[in-house]
């Protein structure tokens, strides 16, 4: 394989490498950390407001001395606001650190006639102004939404602070008042009035004016948020899908996962010659792509390059899941990049398939004692359903689904039976009207009629299949999707189906030699954790459901810059594939219409897609 993809010469291989993290963004964004937390503590804490302690973050950039303790306070929360943008090299924070530090210098002299600490904080605004094309990264896709999320979280953190504010001065505070009487005056003054607690002397001026900061700025940013342009996540238009589409009809045997490049909540970037392509979605900054770039190998290196040079002008640390080995290679050699064993996808050749032999011989008694208790498979492509029946499966599917969340990102196409999808295959599993279980009475018809359970599977070139999606109902029989699983390969040869992959299972390498005789202290250690593990992620489960085919395992691999990356690049890939959700939820009624992800596989509950 790596002498499939062209040379790349070394200025192209340092174009590609991607954002490393840079000097001057990362100190000036600690630093604004830093003396945040220092003109916080300055304005609220009276003893460290004349502390030597503060007097050091003068020379920081953005203090604003100890005089004010409002100003200071502010100072200290729109740095904290600031100081991540700032690493990330964000334009719009680089614009709002340049007029803060004037700002800063100003206060210096005005307030505490320093012309050091003036001239100090004007020294530390040259150096941006120097840097500043550090500082070019674009905005992250946003909506309006995130005005909502910042005033819940703002007025959280505002209460929290002002109660600190208001319990700061216990030697100052006039009588003993109770938490409530607290909690009231903060929220009295954050909109501006007076509360319930009183002060000795100037106190009393000093947390009013250091509460109605917080309001305010808590005002002013959800207000800006709220009126600022949006820049929504970018979505797979139908001229990409019609090229992704005209790729994947002539290299879509590479890669199984190659389908699911046509999730319409992915965007895309395309080599200059257009032969190749790189889906992916941008989740809390990591920008994930997943599986191999789609189309002619020869072209991959500039699709990447692409790629990389996207996640360099918005700042967004690059991620790949999934990929193949040869796609590991071709994306560590071309960007630096590195790679991790992250699981093994189970491939099943039909040819080689067969319910006989000790083997097989659970999954043989499991289809045989449900085709017993009277249940009924058909295997058909999507093109050969009629629309009522299904308008019926996707309903069921819904309905089935099992969680509130939609799950699926890397291994979930996102949809059924949509017109574009005619070569998608479907099995569905059906009880014959009048047939009994073993030792159970004639149940009556379901909502969905004599439907059970629903396997869905995407094309893999011409000749192959991969699994989708899994659904049952809950009342039918266990075993639904073994049932199905063997009626698809059973059915492949009239399909022209060679081959079928199925679920995919995580660091199944590990659980399959801490198991074996000999296993060292260490192997055995990590396949207990991941054991463990699987009470919530099934990932165990999941790989003894794959063996019951008796597949071929084929890894994939995560593509990561650095191993620092690795705890972010996670969370976002949860957040993408639907088991961690950090937005606000929304009611259902209010929720837009964008296409949605299916859940993730859940192999052994019987219930979800591929991807655990």
């Amino acid at each position: 394989m790596s002498g499939g993809v062209p040379g790349r010469s070394n200025r192209a291989r340092r174009i590609v490498r991607g954002p490393r993290p840079e000097a001057v963004p990362a100190l000036v964004g600690r630093a604004c950390a830093v003396v945040g937390v220092l003109d916080i503590a300055a304005g609220v804490f009276p003893r460290f407001r004349h502390s030597r302690m503060h007097a050091m973050a003068e020379v920081l950039p953005g203090s604003l001395g100890p005089f004010a303790a409002a100003l200071s306070l502010s100072a200290g929360v729109l740095l904290l606001l600031l100081a991540h943008g700032l690493k990330r090299r964000k334009r719009r924070a680089w614009r709002a650190a340049v007029a803060l530090l004037p700002a800063g210098a100003v206060s210096q002299f005005v307030y505490r006639h320093s012309v050091i600490g003036a001239l100090i904080s004007l020294a530390l605004f040259v150096p941006l102004v120097i840097h500043r094309d550090e500082f070019r990264a674009l905005p992250d896709p946003r909506s309006r939404w995130r005005a909502l999320a910042n005033f819940v979280l703002m007025s959280a953190g505002s209460l929290a602070l002002g109660l600190v504010v208001v319990s700061a001065h216990p030697k100052r505070t006039i009588g003993d008042p109770s938490l409530a009487d607290r909690i009231t005056h903060v929220l009295y003054g954050l909109f501006g009035f007076e509360g319930p607690v009183d002060y000795e002397g100037s106190t009393s001026w000093t947390v009013a004016f250091s509460l109605g900061a917080l309001g305010l700025i808590t005002a002013v940013t959800t207000v800006y948020l709220a009126f600022r342009p949006e820049h929504p996540a970018a979505r797979l238009t139908e001229e990409d899908e019609v090229s992704l589409r005209a790729l994947l009809e002539k290299h879509g045997a590479r890669d199984s996962l190659g389908h699911f490049a046509l999730r319409r909540d992915k965007a895309v970037v395309f080599s200059p010659s257009g032969k190749a392509a790189v889906t992916y979605r941008v989740v809390s900054g990591v920008m994930l792509a997943s599986g191999d770039p789609i189309g002619d190998v020869e072209a991959w290196p500039g699709a990447i390059e692409r790629f990389m040079d996207e996640a360099k002008a918005h700042s967004w640390t690059p991620a790949v899941m999934g990929c193949s080995e040869t796609g590991g290679e071709v994306w560590t050699r071309e960007t630096g990049l590195d790679a991790l064993e992250l699981g093994d996808e189970a491939v099943v050749d039909v040819a080689d398939f067969s319910l006989a032999g000790r083997a097989m011989r659970n999954v043989r008694q499991m289809v045989k004692r449900i085709e017993r208790a009277g249940y009924e498979t058909r295997v058909r492509r999507i093109r050969d359903l009629g629309e009522a029946e299904l308008d019926r499966i996707r309903r069921a599917a819904e309905d089935w689904r099992g969680t509130d969340t939609e799950r699926g990102f890397s291994m979930a196409l996102g949809r059924i039976g949509d017109p574009t999808d005619g070569d998608c295959l479907i099995a569905t599993a059906h009880r014959i009207e009048g047939a009994a279980g073993e030792g159970r009475a004639d149940e009556a018809p379901g909502p969905y009629g004599d439907l059970k359970a629903i396997l869905h599977f995407v094309p893999w070139g011409s000749d192959g299949v991969s699994l989708d999606l899994m659904r049952r109902d809950r009342t039918a029989d266990p075993g639904m999707n073994e049932l199905l699983i063997v009626a698809a390969l059973q059915a492949a040869p009239k399909l022209g189906i060679t081959r079928i992959s199925l679920n995919f299972a995580m660091f199944r390498a590990a659980l399959a030699r801490g198991e074996k005789i000999g296993a060292g202290p260490v192997l055995r250690a990590w396949r207990g954790l991941l054991v463990f593990l699987s009470r919530w992620f099934q990932i165990e489960s999941l790989y003894k459901f794959n063996a019951k085919f008796q597949p071929r395992w084929e890894p994939r691999f995560v593509v990561y810059r650095a191993s620092g990356d690795l705890p972010r690049i996670g969370l976002a890939a949860m957040q993408a594939e639907g088991f961690v959700d950090l937005a606000l939820p929304l009611p259902r009624f209010l929720r837009r219409g964008a296409p949605a992800a299916r859940p993730c596989a859940h192999g052994a509950a019987e219930q979800g897609v591929r991807a655990a």
